[in-house]
């Protein structure tokens, strides 16, 4: 027993002294392999580029200029469907990017289905919600929040009229920050987005190779995607129409 708690003090202490050196040379690496990924993308090696990036985000870094990067290794070389599901992943996290978006749109114009996007009501009424990241969204929120209790403390202790109306518009401003952020989260948490990566797909009537052949979609074609089931995914679009493809021709959006 004494020895079990000194083998775990001791292991305790050096995780304690070495694990800041390990988290210092786990980034160097992380950058180094970054500039190298970047460089080889402007010597025209996207290939190279493309493995340095995966491997950046299968080891745990989720930034949007590393999906945009790697959005553009993927264009480069001509996978319309990965390019664009790399775009729409960036987006989530950088949404108000300019550069993004034209590479975006441009790759968009490149697919052969046209897939209309469903607008509903709510976001044509919190249209800014497009253009801005959930992180941006809840420091607007906190910092109307703060706005809010500080003008309703003045009222407390000056019955002016101009406290009234600023107390008014605050509260106004931090309900609509509010809202705008329970809505961006719940956007992002339903989101069922899914991107065709093979360059031509049977969607078929059921999860068997001999059901019958419903439509075909093309890379880079938006999906719903609703569940998976013995290696096939069943997927729809907004015209409702919906059928069966292999799981490695789509890919969902958000990334778990």
């Amino acid at each position: 027993m004494k020895r079990s708690i000194c083998v775990n003090i001791a292991i305790f202490l050096m995780v304690c002294f070495f694990a800041p050196d390990t988290i210092a040379l786990q980034t160097s690496k992380s950058e180094e392999l970054f500039f190298s990924s970047n460089q080889a993308h402007r010597q025209g090696r996207f290939q190279e580029a493309i493995d340095g990036y995966v491997q950046l985000i299968r080891s745990g870094h989720k930034d949007g200029n590393l999906y945009y990067n790697l959005g553009n290794a993927y264009f480069r070389t001509d996978q319309l469907g990965r390019a664009i599901l790399n775009y729409e992943r960036a987006h989530l996290l950088m949404p108000g990017d300019a550069d993004l978006n034209f590479n975006l749109s441009y790759a968009r114009d490149k697919t052969q289905d046209a897939v209309p996007e469903s607008q509903d009501l709510v976001s044509m009424t919190f249209f800014w919600l497009k253009d801005l990241s959930l992180a941006k969204l809840l420091w607007g929120f906190a910092i109307l929040n703060l706005l809010f209790w500080t003008a309703l403390l003045i009222r407390l202790f000056f019955k002016f009229e101009w406290t009234y109306y600023a107390s008014l518009i605050s509260l106004i401003l931090w309900i609509i920050a509010g809202t705008s952020f329970g809505l961006k989260w719940y956007e992002l948490n339903t989101d069922d987005r899914a991107v065709i990566l093979e360059q031509e797909v049977n969607i078929l009537a059921g999860p068997d190779i001999r059901d019958t052949v419903l439509f075909k979609l093309h890379a880079g074609t938006i999906v719903h995607y609703e569940r998976s089931e013995d290696g096939w995914s069943l997927v729809s679009l907004p015209d409702k129409k919906r059928g069966w493809v292999k799981a490695g021709a789509v890919e969902p959006v958000i990334v778990d």
